[in-house]
């Protein structure tokens, strides 16, 4: 059947699109810049983990509201607060500023998401449908995410590797793609704050009908045992952030920006087409995992090449979200459409304030040397989360998502 969407999935979409750019653009830069500014690695990976703290706990707290005031509205009430970040980290000569500015600022040191917005827009996503399983919905949702962060990272690294062969100086030309970063916060605003006039009212939020503290009903018990696995998977996945892989390329090979850039291009357009093959996966046997990529995710620090090294993880990458869609179409199909901001808040809470632990410990390994550490942790936990995500969930059918979608 094929996949058709409302004008509001399609703003959806495009904030999805530009929010992603920005956080893949922002990726290749930000350590790098911490370390112009006299962060020490231990220091850059305890910023990380404050900046996903707080977007854990703000995440927590704004899912619960979206039932009364609308997910949309949410939305274009918190994307100032990617504005606010970009100018701080660029104009602050404060390092304390600079700090305000990385952990009030909805930043993105993984390349992909921070903040509320993929809770808020996973619990509008379903009733956007026209026409099409919602599996395929989430699947091009996670592909226009990825591919929008390809192009964002490779062309920071492209921007900047420019600015230097031009004789800039390093962290002018880094100030510079913060301002730009800030000014996507100012476009990203308006695309909510569109699509919060085009659903408000009724159509805008779910009606609260006895629902708990968390915002859960009878699916309570579901969704905590899904968070808890996917804390598990998040923890593993703040090992190898893309900022901090940034950061242990440049150590253990001496790569420049511009390489980086490629690299990362590669890495979020081959994770995108793993979207494309998961969806169609699903929509014949359910759900499975992606224990193969995190395989080859052990054996990325024994390269003895940044070529060969960066082969390995272009390969991991082409396996390595298999498993994103049908998580998150479980997730929407396991409530009811008034649980969907809560389920989907609390589930990405739960994920970045695991993923929150990760980056310090991997900063410390690497102020010894660009340690293999950080990828044996994160590939041995996600084998983990593969098998017990498996387990748990491999005789529960995808049936009646369909049905969840048109209850919207």
């Amino acid at each position: 059947m094929r996949l058709a969407l409302t004008p509001e999935g399609r703003l959806i979409f495009l904030g999805r699109a530009l929010r992603s750019f920005s956080f893949g653009w922002l990726s290749v830069i930000l350590a790098l810049y911490l370390h112009e500014r006299g962060f020490s690695a231990g220091e850059i990976g305890a910023v990380f983990t404050a900046t996903m703290v707080e977007d854990a706990l703000l995440t927590m707290c704004l899912s619960t509201l979206a039932a009364r005031v609308g997910p949309a509205r949410v939305m274009a009430a918190t994307a100032p607060l990617i504005v606010l970040g970009g100018l701080l980290l660029a104009v602050a000569e404060s390092r304390w500023l600079v700090l305000v500015g990385a952990v009030l600022g909805t930043l993105s040191p993984n390349g992909q998401e921070a903040g509320p917005f993929a809770p808020m827009e996973q619990a509008l996503l379903p009733g956007t449908l026209r026409s099409g399983p919602v599996v395929r919905a989430f699947g091009w949702y996670n592909v226009f995410a990825f591919l929008s962060a390809a192009a964002g990272a490779g062309a920071a690294g492209g921007a900047l590797a420019a600015a230097l062969g031009s004789g800039s100086d390093p962290l002018r030309a880094q100030r510079g793609l913060l301002l730009a970063y800030a000014a996507a916060g100012m476009a990203l605003t308006v695309v909510y704050a569109v699509l919060a006039a085009r659903l408000r009212g009724d159509a805008g939020r779910a009606v609260s009908k006895n629902l708990g503290s968390l915002g859960l009903g009878p699916s309570r018990r579901a969704v905590l045992q899904l968070a808890g696995l996917q804390g598990l998977d998040a923890l593993a996945g703040g090992f190898i952030m893309q900022s901090l892989l940034a950061y242990w390329f440049h150590l253990r090979f001496g790569v420049g920006p511009g390489a980086l850039g490629v690299l990362f291009f590669g890495t979020n357009l081959l994770s995108a087409l793993s979207f494309l093959v998961a969806t169609r996966i699903a929509e014949r046997i359910g759900l499975f995992t992606h224990l193969p990529s995190n395989v080859l995710l052990l054996g990325v620090p024994f390269m003895p090449s940044f070529a060969s090294a960066g082969a390995l993880l272009l390969a991991r990458h082409l396996l390595s979200q298999m498993d994103v869609p049908t998580r998150q179409a479980y997730t929407m199909a396991l409530v009811a459409p008034e649980e969907r901001a809560a389920a989907a808040g609390l589930t990405a809470s739960v994920r970045a304030l695991a993923q929150a632990c990760a980056p310090v410990v991997a900063g410390l390994t690497m102020t010894v040397a660009a340690s293999p550490a950080p990828f044996l942790l994160a590939g041995g936990l996600k084998i983990v989360y593969d098998l017990s995500l498996f387990v748990r969930f491999r005789a529960v059918p995808l049936r009646g998502v369909e049905g969840a979608a048109q209850a919207s």
